[in-house]
């Protein structure tokens, strides 16, 4: 590419960042980083009314979980800044007069009671209300190109109320290019005429948001497919102040598990996943679940964010960021709606788990349970690498793992019943014996040992190593049964089966 890729990802700071956000981000991010581009975060907040306070925080700290930082934003390389809209709204007003002055734009002084009269009567009639070339000089509204110049800088002089709308035109045909959707027909004789400024002084969306991008030097934009529909007036916009356009992808929706709908945070909330990449404390005190929170690896957030809408075309599903900049191209974006599957982002969270090294899951399971707060960390780390296989999550680790730090207490009653049988206790006592005269306690020489014994003495393997694996874990499960014992050691090996032992006596 000739000109220097720049993308935006241009949040509003409502409330925390959903995680069909963070797929926008996402999708921003790799399109930078594989072309050497720029990656620049925009804070939309020119409604006041809907800003929250410590959302724009949130949003930062959540793209720098993910791995993707922004180059250029609020308080980082402000070259072109400032990045949030609130701080911009100086810029916006010269413009508006300038779509005026070339007339692509005029005063509308219509009330929100005329309006609605408006819409009603066209409603009695079995008509739509659009406010465009249809009505917009028929007389029945309000606006500069009805009243004369005089009358409508008295009106502007009186206070009176008003918006700057775009005068949309008349019987032409848009092409419109997309580069995930194609291309674009769209005949302008459907649009209405869109609100650009309010007379309290803020700009409209649509207006900002051209501005912005134009004067920030955005040369692709790539954003939800919600923002399809507003195409023709952005690309409109651009052509009315005889700027270059940015190139357009619109990326699918993310649709609910049952792949009707979009994904919401209530799908979340019933199904219990979350929607959102960490935890977030609302205002009122409610408390909405994290990706990061519920136990999930960044790795794998990003890996299945990135095949909902993405696919490389390959056999191939797990790809860290540095191979998902390399591969990513915009044109293997779907159009179809992507839907969720929460069994899925576990899959991928399994095998991240497998990756991380045990020493590091260690010191977060050591965090996260009491018992372990005195054990050593590499101990636990030993444990850790022997059952994180199969484990999802590191808070599954005490289930799959407790026996490697306390004495079982009990034992399974269905375990038992299959594991104990008549002569078990002569059996568990030779273990004993067995066990107490293996000098260098290693994994290899008690399996030699007890197997050896075993096959020397034709017993069934099951007589044996159930009731042992009972003795040691209380029920019948965990890892290699050698592993366990070598782990606790001998004295701890030989208490347990005693334990056995004594509640079958």
């Amino acid at each position: 590419m000739s000109q220097k890729v720049r993308v935006r990802f241009a949040p509003s700071p409502t409330g925390p960042l959903h995680i069909g956000g963070v797929r926008t981000a996402l999708f921003n991010y790799l399109f930078a980083k594989k072309h050497g581009g720029d990656f620049v975060l925009r804070i939309e907040d020119t409604d006041q009314n809907r800003f929250v306070e410590g959302a724009e925080e949130y949003i930062i700290k959540s793209l720098d979980w993910c791995g993707m930082p922004f180059d250029e934003g609020p308080g980082k390389n402000e070259k072109f800044g400032p990045y949030r809209q609130s701080e911009r709204k100086h810029l916006y007003r010269q413009y508006a007069d300038d779509l005026i002055a070339s007339g692509n734009a005029y005063y509308a002084f219509d009330t929100a009671e005329q309006l609605d009269a408006e819409r009603k009567a066209n409603e009695a009639e079995g008509k739509t209300f659009i406010y465009n070339w249809h009505n917009r000089e028929k007389g029945h509204l309000i606006n500069s190109l009805v009243l004369t110049p005089e009358e409508t800088q008295a009106k502007i002089e009186a206070g009176d109320d008003y918006v700057i709308r775009f005068k949309s035109p008349q019987d032409e045909n848009l092409i419109l290019k997309d580069i995930i959707r194609g291309t674009i027909k769209i005949d302008t004789n459907i649009l209405d005429d869109k609100v650009l400024f309010k007379s309290d002084g803020m700009p409209t969306y649509h207006l900002a948001n051209i501005v912005d991008d134009h004067l920030m030097e955005i040369t692709h934009v790539i954003r939800g497919e919600e923002w399809l529909p507003s195409l023709a007036l952005h690309k409109l916009l651009y052509d009315a102040f005889g700027w270059d356009a940015p190139e357009f992808a619109h990326l699918p929706l993310i649709l609910k598990p049952t792949g009707k709908g979009k994904l919401s945070k209530r799908d979340g909330d019933k199904l219990g996943f979350p929607v959102f990449p960490l935890e977030y404390t609302a205002p009122d005190g409610t408390v909405s679940r994290g990706y990061k929170e519920d136990g999930y690896f960044s790795e794998a957030v990003v890996n299945f964010l990135a095949f909902l809408g993405w696919n490389p075309g390959t056999e191939q599903e797990i790809f860290n960021l540095e191979q998902l900049v390399s591969d990513f191209e915009l044109e293997k974006v779907h159009k179809a709606g992507a839907r969720f599957d929460p069994d899925k982002t576990k899959w991928f969270n399994h095998h991240y788990m497998q990756q991380q090294l045990d020493l590091h899951l260690a010191e977060q399971f050591k965090t996260m349970q009491p018992e372990l707060a005195e054990m050593d960390v590499n101990y636990i780390a030993l444990a850790v690498g022997l059952i994180k296989e199969r484990a999802t999550f590191v808070s599954d680790f005490w289930n799959l793992s407790h026996f490697f730090f306390t004495t079982p207490t009990s034992f399974d009653e269905k375990a038992s019943k299959k594991a104990l049988k008549e002569g078990t206790e002569d059996v568990l006592n030779k273990v004993i014996e067995l066990v107490n005269n293996t000098e260098d306690f290693t994994v290899e020489n008690l399996q030699t040992k007890i197997k050896g014994w075993i096959t020397d003495n034709e017993i069934g393997f099951g007589k044996v190593m159930m009731p042992l694996r009972l003795a040691l874990v209380g029920a019948l499960q965990g890892p290699d049964v050698f592993d366990i014992m070598y782990m606790i050691g001998k004295a701890e090996t030989v208490k347990r089966i005693e334990n056995l032992i004594k509640s079958i006596s």
